[in-house]
């Protein structure tokens, strides 16, 4: 299943050398990317306004944030299925258009339940918007090239996290035009639309060549299972794992294995699959699935990082987001260079990263416990670069040599693991830090969880880097 052609010649699909207006269609591409990533984190620190605002209950707002997550992770796959089948640029377009439009049903919306339901719509739009940004650098840009522009993808999620946890608290706090929380939604407004016309100005379609028809019982039985899956991760913490939570944690592994026997019945009669199942039996794919999974389990960072700041050393949301900007700025570089060590090392760039990322949340666990006297920023910005430098090598090395036919499935893949392992490490990892943490409310105690919660992360990074040695060397 692996191409190693710098430009295709089967129809519907670009030749890549010969199409100069790429690096002009990469901006709008990445802010694809870049709205997904900023109206997951930005909403949490408007949660407060918009709860006293719209009279929400503490349900409704937990809400807010896991019908976005769920329904994101739910439909991803099949959004970069129908890039491959209807056209990428067209699904792109579409998903900036409805994004946008649901950003301002957020703006205005005049109750929870509008609210809500503007969140699960713009989680629908983004799971048809964001798939195909990883599939059209993995069709438009030659091998050579794809370093360099996923460096720029992972830049702008470094970006997006960053801004997210800034930005909400910035404009929540200086009402900008009379607005308080309803302003996190509109910013998307213009971003959405220089984005739109971006993309059709610059960017070139590409499809399948041979692509069928959507596979409507194979996206039945994978969202069921995703949704099954992350909702309960999502929401388990908040609600106490309730029985019927747990019930459907359960029922995953039942659905899936649905899907999977469905899925090689179709492909056995000759039928279009909505996962081609023969690309996991990959090594390269299947192993760059996995330490991406382990990779965005450290998710959980920016969850304990923020309890600690705020609940232990009782910081503002404001000045909680400010001290991440180490690891903000340390990843936003790294990605940038990452490139140029991709293409030095290959796939041992992975295990570069993994490396720096678990001495610098090593060195910040020692730090916060006061064995090593030296300022937070350090063992911040040390992570923070390996971040940089995995965040593109793992996408690398899930997408890089996949098919070009199957480049929408495999991003809509590598993008639901980063939410699955996000919404894992949050259940684990998180309440590991809660359980250590206990009621107690001194500052030591915040330590010390937070310090465990970090060991866990470089545990996950150490077996992940370990997994990165199977990648052949080239």
């Amino acid at each position: 299943m692996r191409a190693d052609k710098t430009a295709s010649s089967k129809p519907g699909v670009p030749e890549v050398e010969g199409y100069s207006r790429r690096w002009l269609a990469l901006p709008a591409l990445l802010i694809g990317a870049f709205l997904p990533v900023l109206d997951f984190t930005v909403v949490n620190l408007a949660l407060p306004a918009i709860r006293e605002d719209l009279g929400a209950t503490s349900s409704e707002v937990q809400f807010v944030i896991s019908a976005y997550a769920a329904t994101y992770a739910a439909f991803l796959i099949t959004g970069g299925r129908l890039g491959d089948w209807l056209g990428r640029k067209r699904m792109f377009t579409l998903g900036v258009a409805g994004f946008t439009l649901a950003s301002i049903l957020c703006g205005i919306a005049w109750s929870p339940g509008i609210l809500i339901a503007g969140r699960i719509l713009q989680g629908l739009t983004a799971t048809v918007m964001a798939p195909q940004v990883l599939a059209s650098i993995r069709v438009l840009f030659p091998p050579s090239e794809q370093g360099k522009a996923l460096g720029f993808y992972g830049a702008t999620f470094g970006l997006a996290n960053i801004l997210g946890q800034i930005l909400g608290g910035v404009l929540v706090s200086s009402r900008p035009f009379g607005l308080t929380w309803q302003a996190i939604f509109l910013i998307n407004v213009p971003i959405g639309v220089v984005a739109f016309i971006g993309s059709m100005l610059f960017l070139r379609d590409s499809k399948a060549s041979q692509a069928q028809g959507l596979d409507a019982g194979g996206v039945v039985l994978l969202s069921a299972t995703l949704g099954l899956l992350v909702y309960p991760l999502v929401e388990g913490r908040e609600t106490g794992w309730p029985f019927w939570i747990v019930a459907l944690l359960l029922a995953s592994p039942v659905t899936l294995s649905a899907f999977v026997e469905f899925e090689r019945r179709l492909l056995a009669r000759g039928g279009s699959p909505l996962v081609d199942i023969t690309l996991f039996w990959d090594s390269g794919f299947t192993m760059g699935i996995a330490m991406a999974l382990l990779f965005y389990m450290l998710s959980a960072f920016y969850l304990t990082f923020s309890v600690y700041l705020q609940g232990g050393l009782h910081l503002t949301p404001l000045d909680a987001g400010l001290q991440a900007l180490p690891f903000g700025i340390g990843y936003f570089l790294a990605s940038f260079a990452a490139a140029g060590i991709m293409q030095q090392r290959g796939p041992r760039a992975l295990t570069l990263g993994f490396v720096v990322q678990v001495l610098g949340f090593a060195t910040l666990a020692l730090t916060v416990v006061g064995a090593l006297p030296i300022p937070l920023s350090f063992g911040l910005a040390t992570a923070g670069v390996g971040f940089g430098i995995v965040m593109p090598s793992v996408i690398k090395a899930v997408i890089g040599g996949i098919d070009e036919r199957h480049a929408g499935l495999a991003s809509g893949v590598v993008i639901t693991t980063f939410q699955i392992g996000a919404a894992l490490g949050v259940a684990t990892v998180g309440g590991v830090f809660f359980s250590v943490l206990g009621v107690r409310q001194e500052l030591a105690f915040y330590a010390h969880a937070f310090a465990i919660a970090l060991g866990c992360n470089v545990a996950l990074l150490a077996i992940a880097s370990l997994l990165s040695l199977w990648l052949p060397g080239k």
